[in-house]
């Protein structure tokens, strides 16, 4: 029952950077047919992991380099979902599908010899990884193109550089063989895109144009109140779920609109808080689309 660090031969390269340093690569944890170390998830790793992405019955848990299958047979026992694990290593499998058995979750869950690269994504709702960062940013253009929106993906130990967690937790590992007594466990939530120029006209006839530009989940742009430019701030995306600040500026004053909403495809429909108090309705087309930016660049 883990999540392993896993890779092919092709990877050796960078697998032997990270391999240099010990703290990494506790000779006890190699499995002796693996290029790089086998280093098992510890279970309190494994279970904040599952808590970040609030893991339940109606989930589909991909693990990408699944060893012993921890992840998944824990997804599955203890919190009823189903999954499937990939894994270079047959003799991993083959006790991660042992483990399966005991637990009474084979049912539930799949174990295959297979690169994570020719792995489908596409039923996943939960992707869980323990790989080393150069291969999970390899992998972020196909987390952005397979997986929903709303889609969680949480790692042990190692973040995607430009692609901010949306949370993170540090795990107290008592006796921890390696390194700190700790280990870190990140999420990330699969954003909708919302880049391109939105329209809408209030309830009080005023005209609204809002120009969004998205890099990962964060939001950025300008915006054309009633003919008159306005600010775009503070805005960001959670799975389909937007929110931002929108600025006017009327009679010389700056009046902030706090709004969210929910976005479907080309429509975003949710609540503006008004600068005075009270709420109302907010419903925007989207005109022209835009791109998400995945690059670090």
């Amino acid at each position: 029952m883990t999540a392993a660090v896993t890779m092919r031969p092709v990877w050796r390269r960078a697998a032997a950077m990270l391999v240099a340093l010990p703290a990494l690569a506790p000779a006890a944890d190699q499995h002796p047919h693996a290029d790089v170390p086998y280093i098992p998830t510890p279970p309190a790793v494994v279970d904040a992991m599952l808590e970040l992405a609030g893991v339940g019955p109606r989930d589909y848990v991909i693990d990408l380099g699944s060893g012993d299958g921890r992840i998944v047979i824990a997804a599955a026992r203890q919190r009823g979902a189903r999954g499937f694990g990939v894994e270079i290593d047959s003799e991993l499998v083959q006790a991660a599908r042992r483990a399966a058995q005991h637990e009474g979750v084979a049912r539930q869950v799949e174990f295959k010899v297979q690169d994570l690269f020719g792995t489908d994504l596409g039923q996943a709702t939960v992707v869980a990884m323990y790989l080393y960062p150069r291969l999970m940013i390899q992998l972020r253009p196909r987390l952005f193109a397979e997986l929903k929106p709303g889609s969680r993906v949480v790692s042990h130990d190692f973040d995607m550089a430009g692609w901010k967690p949306d949370a993170r937790v540090t795990v107290p590992v008592p006796g921890k063989p390696y390194g700190p007594p700790s280990s870190d466990a990140y999420l990330w939530i699969v954003p909708a895109n919302v880049a391109g120029t939105w329209t809408w006209r209030a309830a009080d006839g005023v005209d609204y144009e809002l120009t969004l530009l998205q890099t990962f989940q964060m939001v950025e742009g300008k915006a054309v109140i009633g003919g008159r430019p306005g600010r775009v701030e503070g805005g960001r995306m959670r799975g389909d779920e937007i929110s931002l600040m929108l600025t006017a500026e009327v009679g010389g004053r700056a009046l902030s609109h706090e709004m969210r909403g929910r976005v479907a495809g080309d429509a975003i429909s949710g609540k503006v808080r008004l600068p005075g108090g009270g709420e109302r309705d907010w419903k925007a087309t989207r005109v022209k689309r835009g791109s998400i930016k995945i690059s670090d660049e």
